[in-house]
């Protein structure tokens, strides 16, 4: 009796033993269409884990669900295994952007999907993104007030890059006549956010985030700025490699 109360207590050990850190592939359908999109999954998942949601860049766009995990988070999360939220990762399609309707739309979907499936806490779903993601950033930011507990904005902006009129790279909504950076601050509101920039940034220019950093800072909100001097415009290492980013976003609860 005691050698099988022995074995059982084994095999529960066992079967409860945790499965590594991994990501895993899954699917939303938005509007008719079917997006993949990658979840990281933590080892030894809690009940209710914090959730973020992770905007790629414009190079990782398409529709293989592999490029996403080439550039910021991803990589460093396969570094940092130890991680101990889920983090959802979708990919907008070639020729998309993080800021139009229907990107924004699918990533909220992919996100709220994730939320039911690995039972988030709803009090702890944080943002992040790079680049074109930044753009996103801002965009779901200030059509979701009220969503995420906190924010890391890397790199991004809030209006057209120079005369690139083939791209509609910009935070949409703004009222005709009001000032972009001013109006997406008070959209955002009570969020807090980090915003990132490299100093030398020939992509997306610097004063993007300065000019939102003082929008922010004129509305008294709780935000932080971090500019690299001499970085170009792939801030995104230094900034998820900043020793207390995750301390600083988990500590907000929505």
């Amino acid at each position: 009796m005691l050698r099988t109360l022995a074995f059982l207590t084994a095999m529960t050990a066992v079967g409860a033993s945790a499965a590594p850190a991994q990501f895993v592939e899954r699917s939303v359908d938005v509007a008719g269409r079917t997006y993949r999109y990658q979840v990281f999954v933590p080892a030894d998942i809690t009940p209710h884990p914090a959730m973020v949601l992770f905007l790629h860049g414009s190079g990782e766009r398409g529709n293989d669900n592999l490029k996403p995990l080439s550039q910021g988070l991803p990589p460093w999360l396969k570094q940092h295994t130890d991680f101990s939220a889920v983090v959802v990762i979708p990919q907008a399609p070639d020729n998309t952007e993080w800021t139009d309707k229907a990107d924004a739309d699918m990533a909220m979907a992919a996100l709220e999907k994730s939320v039911m499936e690995f039972h988030g806490d709803r009090k702890r779903l944080y943002l992040t993104g790079l680049s074109m993601g930044g753009y996103g950033s801002w965009q779901l930011a200030a059509d979701h007030p009220g969503t995420f507990a906190a924010a890391a904005i890397i790199c991004g902006g809030v209006t057209q890059l120079g005369d690139d009129e083939d791209r509609q790279l910009f935070v949409q909504g703004v009222p005709t006549g009001s000032d972009p950076f001013a109006w997406v601050a008070q959209k955002v509101g009570a969020l807090p956010v980090w915003i990132f920039h490299g100093g030398d940034d020939n992509v997306v220019p610097t004063e993007q985030s300065r000019k939102m950093h003082a929008a922010l800072v004129a509305r008294k909100a709780e935000v932080k700025y971090t500019e690299f001097p001499g970085v170009n415009h792939g801030s995104w290492q230094k900034a998820y490699a900043t020793p207390t980013l995750w301390d600083w976003m988990f500590a907000h609860h929505r």
